[in-house]
This record gives structure tokens, sequence and C-alpha cells, in this order.
């Protein structure tokens, strides 16, 4: 056996051993890209809004219990003409104003997501927590949440922009698995 130590020492020098080089590239990538990839990467938007004075643009999607897919949001963005909050709520209810249709965004593909949508301006009802909220400044805001809220079968996630007289929009994006 020889006398190699596999773990550098504190009075020697570091051993290392290049791997991701020039010649030979590590890659990494995000989750969203592999569900991008597969179809099943999905985009969700309100366009930009008129937000009335005293009330909030909403958007929710709703994952039907028994649909078999847990969504895992991936990102939110958007932005506000006017100071403004951002929340985001675990349930709720919107009063259905329009049912925006979600993007597949490996264009051309087939699969459709199994979320269902409400997009309306107003006030969030019903029965919900509030997993984030941050005040904005007029101008452009983007969360990179990398998957980390999830939405099982029979749940639904809300998003509230407002309060008061400006243009918003929301942007969503998730993967379905």
């Amino acid at each position: 056996m020889t006398n190699t130590n596999v773990f550098n020492q504190s009075n020697g020098p570091l051993f290392t051993q290049l791997t991701n080089t020039f010649a030979a590239p590590g890659i990494g990538a995000a989750p969203d890209t592999g569900a991008a990839a597969a179809g099943s990467f999905f985009a969700l938007t309100t366009n930009n809004t008129s937000i009335p004075s005293n009330q909030n643009l909403l958007l929710q999607i709703l994952n039907a219990a028994g649909s078999g897919r847990t969504i895992r949001i991936a990102s939110l963005a958007g932005g506000t003409t006017a100071a403004a909050t951002l929340v985001v709520y675990s349930g709720g209810t919107v009063t259905v104003g329009s049912t925006p249709v979600p993007v597949n965004t490996l264009l051309g593909n087939a699969n459709t997501s199994i979320v269902t949508t409400r997009q309306n301006t107003g006030t969030l009802g019903g029965t919900f927590t509030s997993l984030l909220s941050i005040p904005l400044t007029a101008g452009l805001y983007a969360l990179d949440l990398n998957g980390s809220i999830v939405v099982p079968p029979g749940q639904s996630l809300s998003i509230s922009l407002g309060t008061g007289s400006q243009v918003g929009s929301i942007n969503l994006f998730w993967w379905e698995f």
C-alpha cells in the first residue's frame, strides 16, 4: 500500500484535481431547464392590468385533489407603476373574473397544465395563510423560488399585488411532476 493520503494536511501542500476545465467544462442547470425540455414547465401571466383604487390584482392556481401531479413554483416576476405590496398566500378564494391559460414553455408542445386558474381585481377571500409579503417600489420585481413552494393536489396558491390605482403584472412560472 502506498503512503498517499487522500486528505489534505494542514502542514502540507493543497492537492487538487481540476475537473471543470475549458477543454471539458462542467454544465450546471436549474431543474427548470430539465422540466422545460420535458414539456412540464409552465408560465401564467396577468399581462399589464389596471388595478382600481383600493383593490388588488389577484392571480390564483388550484391543483385539484386527485390530479396526480405536484406543482413546484420556480419564480415570480412582474412590475408595478406605483408602490405596492406583493403577497403570496396558501389558499384563499378569488372570484372568477377570467381564467388565463397557462402556456407550456416548450413552445409547440401539446402538454397542458393540470391547474385551474383565476384572475381578478379585488380582495382575496376565504381562508388563507400568508407565505411571504414584500413591499415594492414602482418598477420591476423578480423572485427566484427554485421550486421551494410546493402545491400538492388539493391545494391552491394565490398572489396579490396592490393596493391602489396603478398598472401591475404578475408572471408565475412552475413545473409539474
